[in-house]
């Protein structure tokens, strides 16, 4: 499919904790064949956000309306709709298989066996209260013989998939999209906010050899582990930067505004190379009283917190037995990756080859695009857009698989039960006469 230059905006919307991230962008062509453009990114404080937990409806409103007035202006153009990610210590992910019989006569696997196979992995228990936001396709079985990525075209009777599912407490996924409507815009998809951070930051080669993201934000931490290119584990750990700036301000006895400026400016993971006469004056970043603090201190208390950070994301690996077992390493993204220090130590403690995650095959005049803290929003972006490319086409960067694609194409079309159904009988009406 071939996009005229400003035939469609693409918008993403990022409601973390601390900030509501929004991002546009849109499908140019450059030589053979096509980039995504980020055309204007823009953030706000978020209010009524606690933990990626709506907590006031009002507050949340005026937060992303205040955020959408801003990127409209960059981008040129009034925004109608958007993917939005969904994030918080709600989200819950399991494995779950789908069987099915081969419907044509003579055995041919079909798109429609594939989509039924699919929608079979769909009927799990799920916790009270809970609903599924995607169901991600790892890998099929056809008569037992297993490993296959895409079965489409082959024979056989039987067709297992082997699928994750990612689901969330239903009020609070209603809650954020009630809050998307009411600062007057259209839901394209609701969309793991780390799948789609991954989606940008990482490369087919590494997804194959097997790569963890990482998503510092401030409330928590998300985790996505790849291998194959697979998913093979999602997580969302309850803590993140802002732990980081309490632990400062209790240690140093000050309050939050002056420990997240110590944080910023003078923060470091690594102690050791922190000079011993290197000195903090407090007053310089707005405490009432004339303190002076030992800057070395301020990186032990940051280490320290760092290091349970990487605790908990060790035992997600250790619990899919990946601990230190992963080609491509790890990638760091969100606002906490901004920490200094924070990849030396991660190399040391997770025993991985450790980088920091910026979006790849992207273009575009603004800086944002390279900060950290948006690399959520643009992920979205990314996302929509390759929902609206054909699964044959790759994918953004030519590179991709068409399973890559087929999670966005299918967590939508069947996030409604039986939704699936509905499109196969549209499709054979317009087949006839």
């Amino acid at each position: 499919m071939k996009f005229s230059q400003r035939a469609t905006l693409i918008t993403g919307i990022d409601v973390g904790s601390s900030a509501v991230r929004i991002a546009v962008g849109q499908i140019v062509s450059q030589g053979n064949g096509e980039l995504l453009q980020i055309l204007g990114c823009a953030e706000v404080p978020a209010e009524g956000i606690h933990k990626g937990i709506i907590t006031s409806i009002d507050d949340a409103v005026s937060s992303v309306s205040a955020c959408l007035e801003r990127v409209e202006r960059l981008a040129g153009a009034q925004i109608g709709h958007a993917v939005v990610g969904i994030s918080g210590s709600h989200i819950l992910s399991q494995q779950s298989k789908g069987v099915v019989a081969v419907a044509k006569p003579d055995g041919e696997i079909t798109e429609d066996d594939v989509a039924r196979a699919i929608e079979a992995a769909r009927t799990v228990a799920t916790p009270v209260n809970y609903e599924i936001l995607h169901v991600i396709p790892k890998t099929f079985t056809v008569d037992g013989q297993s490993g296959i990525k895409d079965p489409t075209g082959m024979t056989g009777v039987r067709l297992e998939v082997d699928a994750q599912i990612v689901q969330g407490v239903s009020s609070q996924i209603k809650n954020i999209s009630r809050v998307v409507h009411r600062a007057g815009l259209e839901i394209d998809s609701l969309v793991l906010t780390i799948l789609a951070s991954a989606d940008v930051v990482t490369t087919d080669r590494q997804k194959e050899l097997g790569v963890a993201v990482v998503n510092i934000g401030a409330s928590t931490t998300s985790v996505a582990i790849f291998e194959e290119g697979d998913v093979l584990h999602t997580a969302i750990l309850s803590i993140g930067s802002e732990h980081i700036t309490s632990d400062i301000a209790i240690g140093l006895r000050t309050s939050i505004d002056v420990a997240e400026r110590v944080k910023i400016e003078y923060g470091t993971a690594l102690p050791k190379a922190v000079g011993r006469k290197e000195e903090i004056f407090l007053a310089e970043l707005g405490a009432a009283e004339q303190e002076v603090v030992d800057r070395k201190y301020v990186a032990e208390i940051i280490e320290a917190r760092v290091e349970e950070i990487f605790r908990k994301v060790d035992k997600e690996l250790r619990a899919i037995e990946r601990s230190g077992l992963l080609p491509a390493g790890i990638l760091f993204t969100g606002g906490g990756a901004r920490l200094d220090g924070l990849v030396e130590l991660a190399k040391k403690e997770l025993r991985l080859p450790a980088a920091l995650g910026y979006p790849i095959d992207i273009t575009s005049l603004s800086e944002k695009v390279n900060d950290l803290s948006f690399a959520s929003a643009i992920g979205l972006v990314a996302w929509g857009a390759d929902g609206d490319k054909p699964q044959s086409s790759g994918g953004r960067g030519g590179g991709r698989r068409a399973g890559g694609s087929m999670i966005a194409s299918i967590g939508a079309s069947l996030k409604d039960t039986g939704s699936m159904t509905k499109h196969i009988r549209d499709w054979i009406r317009s087949l006839l006469p």
